[in-house]
């Protein structure tokens, strides 16, 4: 059973950048569409990104759309979450997740109701 770790969340002032990183542990992370979601104060959990289980594929939301870059390192079993340009209303805990039932190797799902598997969260906060 997968099991997911997040890092590299803090405090940064707009415009700024962060990288997140997330840990797969006890599974075979190459069989997994992995995904980023947000969840702002108040408000439900959301979409950031996602990316197949090869890396070819790629999705976003369209607020984070040409800002933040979603890759995947499937020998290192790490799949992280470049943020550049970073806006106050980008801040949330983000969560990785994993669908350890995707069925293909070229898509990976927006729908968090896919995803079965979830780290505990890293805060991240964006100052004006």
């Amino acid at each position: 059973q997968v099991q997911l770790v997040e890092s590299g969340g803090g405090w940064v002032q707009a415009g700024g950048s962060l990288r997140l990183s997330c840990a797969a542990s006890g599974g075979t992370f190459s069989r997994y569409a992995m995904g980023w979601f947000r969840q702002a104060p108040g408000k439900e959990r959301e979409f950031v990104a996602a990316i197949s289980r090869t890396g070819g594929a790629t999705y976003y939301s369209e607020s984070v759309k040409g800002r933040f870059t979603i890759s995947r390192d499937n020998t290192k079993n790490t799949v992280n979450l470049q943020m550049n340009s970073l806006k106050p209303e980008d801040t949330a805990v983000y969560y990785c997740a994993a669908d350890s039932t995707s069925y293909s190797a070229t898509y990976a799902s927006t729908s968090e109701l896919r995803y079965d598997r979830w780290g505990q969260g890293t805060q991240v906060t964006v100052s004006s």
